[in-house]
């Protein structure tokens, strides 16, 4: 008979005293450990080694279920994440977004934020006037001390509540991404169609980096609202400080008609 390790047992245990979660990690679980399994496979995209983009792939098992990561598929990860033998053969990116995915679909509540739009002109804070800028909106404040951290219910709900209030507006849960994936994202075609200039997007990166720094803890979510009839879409970024407690969004509109 095999040997259970230790943050299997301790998993187990989760699952037996939640029954009521059981309904959210049958589906989930099964769904992640299937993925992974695939992704461990030589016939896999990284082969025997898990990558990044399978491990995305295979956290996204815990929203599609229910669209909600709760309090025991959240001690599940968590198990994962301490299984020294499990994570071998997974790279160091595809664990260092296991962490940032865990972190962010923490389970905790929503924390109170004093997040609001700042009057600046995005062309001043990017120091440049190019369409990058022109299709930015900005918004930022803190969580006040020791009433909660950025986890991804607290910033979806600053940003409907405070940051965009719109009544119809519809947005994504966010997801961690990288200083790499934030520069290709921030590249790409804004509203009009037009190109951002690369002062717009060093600019960009700039302002959105002083939040996250060292921290590197970076957002993106999608939005689409309607305005006067007709609508616009595009991305947002979250940066959070390294205590969590500091937000800043950058809003980026990329189509409208």
């Amino acid at each position: 008979m095999k040997r259970q390790t230790l943050s299997s047992l301790v998993a187990s245990a989760v699952l037996l005293a939640s029954p009521v979660a059981m309904a959210g990690v049958s589906v989930s679980v099964p769904a992640f450990e299937a993925q992974v399994a695939t992704a461990r496979t030589a016939a896999s995209p990284g082969g025997t080694s898990i990558t990044r983009a399978e491990m995305t792939a295979a956290l996204s098992a815990f929203q599609s279920d229910d669209h909600v990561v709760d309090a025991a598929e959240h001690t599940y990860l968590g198990t994962k994440l301490a299984d020294s033998v499990w994570k071998t053969g997974i790279n160091g990116p595809a664990i260092k977004y296991l962490g940032d995915f865990y972190e962010l679909y923490d389970a905790g509540p929503v924390a109170p934020q004093g997040v609001t739009l700042v009057t600046t002109s995005t062309a001043t804070l990017y120091g440049s006037s190019g369409p990058l800028a022109g299709a930015s909106r900005i918004a930022e404040g803190y969580i006040p001390n020791g009433q909660g951290v950025a986890n991804n219910e607290t910033l979806k709900d600053a940003y409907f509540a405070v940051a965009y209030p719109r009544a119809h507006e519809q947005s994504d849960d966010f997801y961690p991404i990288t200083l790499a994936d934030l520069v290709t994202t921030l590249r790409g075609q804004v509203l009009f169609q037009q190109m951002p200039t690369a002062d717009d997007v060093d600019g960009a990166v700039a302002y959105i980096t002083q939040i996250s720094r060292n921290s590197n803890r970076l957002y993106i979510s999608s939005f689409v609202s309607e305005l006067d009839g007709g609508w616009a879409a595009g991305y947002v970024i979250a940066a959070v400080s390294t205590d969590r407690r500091y937000i800043r969004f950058v809003r980026v509109t990329t189509a409208s008609d």
